[in-house]
């Protein structure tokens, strides 16, 4: 790590996309803080700023060039500050953005976080091709409510999903080992953090590159043992890798009967385009599986819309596959052709609006579907995890084992201050109401 370089000097981060994206900028935080720099939450009061970037999809490139776009004018008025921009997008479209944008002062793909301090001072440095991986020993600043942290298993993937850049981005999946994990959580656990939420592109994956076999499973049943660490949530699962090991794992006291496997599609033949492996029917009897081995698991899935040779019959087929999953937590995404995908030669006859529109009704279905649930949680007993004050000063959010972080919804937990001065960032709750995502409870003394 660079010595302290940059005494008084503030920097700001903007962090955009996923939130294996956020445990990188915490890393840099990190590596920033070691070199003398201050935090600040606006460019406009930084000497150095920031911008950690998805290059996933259209939508999320975008976002990215909205930002820089209001950068670069700040950097037009206030042309002393120093932009940096990195990640994913710039390892994917560097050249375009460089043009695009000519007053960023640097560029910096995946494979260099840990040079962010050279990189703005304008050191040299060769950016390896690879991925960077971060271990339990890399500094970090955690940016999430103190009760939980996000802790990265992984990186790359070695899938080939037909509408996917990622492994053309991040490389192929590569494991931390166990001991740095084991490690980093201890860490966390010892200030103060008591959710640990795994994630990675693909955590059901984890170990296989080392030649473990049920390497997610006993990982869980590794980090729950863990003194201090009272939740462990595991994200991004990939639903060939569902294992029965990994279903008793989620079965393990402090190991929350949660869920993340992203289904896509289910059209047989829209399955097969994709370069999946389950398709609808498969999904229903591995999702009654699921829930018959886990008792009270919570399932959400990802969608993707309108791909290539999605029809109207097809789209009714996905529409009836989440009447019949019933899934608590879902998201819908509308198909973009992303370059260097073997999906991007097929041809796409839907426009975006057509897209949108079955987007919106499926997550109208979805509404109904989460509502109902909610409702019969009314009169429920349930541990929840405080995340802070209502901006309304009238409450706090919480969640429950069922609610991932920032995807899910929320408890909304009647109590003042004085009643959580224990400061355990536990508290018992009865479930008094309930709308479409959110829950709302009465803390219990």
């Amino acid at each position: 790590m660079p010595r302290p370089s940059s005494p008084g000097k503030k920097a700001a981060l903007i962090n955009l996309g996923c939130a294996k994206n956020l445990v990188d900028s915490e890393v840099m935080l990190g590596y920033l803080r070691g070199a003398g720099y201050g935090f600040v939450r606006s460019p406009e009061d930084a000497d150095v700023v920031v911008v950690n970037t998805c290059g996933f999809i259209r939508p999320a490139r975008d976002e990215a060039d909205d930002v820089l776009r209001k950068l670069s004018r700040l950097k037009k008025r206030r042309p002393e500050k120093r932009i940096a921009v990195v990640g994913c997008y710039v390892r994917k479209d560097r050249d375009c953005l460089r043009r695009t944008f000519p007053g960023v002062d640097v560029w910096l793909g995946v494979g260099s976080y840990d040079r962010i301090v050279e990189a703005i001072e304008g050191l040299s440095f060769k950016e390896p091709a690879g991925t960077y991986l971060y271990d339990h020993r890399s500094p970090r600043v955690l940016s999430t409510p103190p009760g939980w942290a996000y802790l990265k298993v992984s990186e790359g993937c070695s899938h080939r999903c037909a509408f996917c850049t990622i492994p053309s981005i991040k490389g192929p999946y590569r494991s931390r080992s166990v001991a740095s994990i084991v490690a980093e959580a201890g860490a966390l656990a010892g200030c103060g953090v008591r959710e640990i939420v795994l994630v990675s592109q693909d955590t059901t994956y984890y170990g296989r590159d080392r030649g473990a076999k049920d390497g997610a499973a006993g990982l869980l049943k590794r980090l729950a043992r863990i003194d201090g660490v009272e939740w462990v949530r595991m994200l991004y699962g990939y639903p060939d890798e569902v294992t029965d090991a990994l279903l008793e794992a989620l079965t393990e006291d402090k190991v929350c009967p949660y869920l993340d496997i992203p289904f896509q599609h289910s059209d047989p033949g829209i399955v097969k385009r994709m370069k999946r492996g389950v398709d609808g029917v498969r999904a229903l009897k591995l999702i009654e599986r699921i829930r018959k081995k886990v008792p009270g698991v919570a399932l959400r899935t990802s969608l993707i819309v309108g791909f290539p040779g999605e029809g109207a019959k097809e789209f009714q087929g996905l529409m009836q596959f989440v009447r019949d999953a019933q899934f608590e937590h879902l998201g819908v995404f509308a198909y973009s052709a992303e370059a260097g995908t073997s999906a991007a030669g097929l041809e796409d006859r839907l426009t975006a609006e057509e897209k949108e529109r079955r987007r919106g009704e499926i997550m109208e279905l979805q509404a109904g579907i989460s509502s109902a649930r909610n409702q019969a949680l009314i009169g429920r007993r349930m541990k929840v995890l405080l995340e802070g004050p209502l901006a309304s000063g009238r409450g706090f959010a919480a969640r429950a084992p069922t609610q991932a972080p920032e995807v899910d919804g929320v408890v909304l937990v009647e109590a003042d201050a004085a009643a959580l001065r224990s400061g355990d960032p536990f508290v018992e709750v009865e479930i008094m109401g309930a709308d479409t995502y959110d829950l709302k409870g009465r803390c219990i003394p």
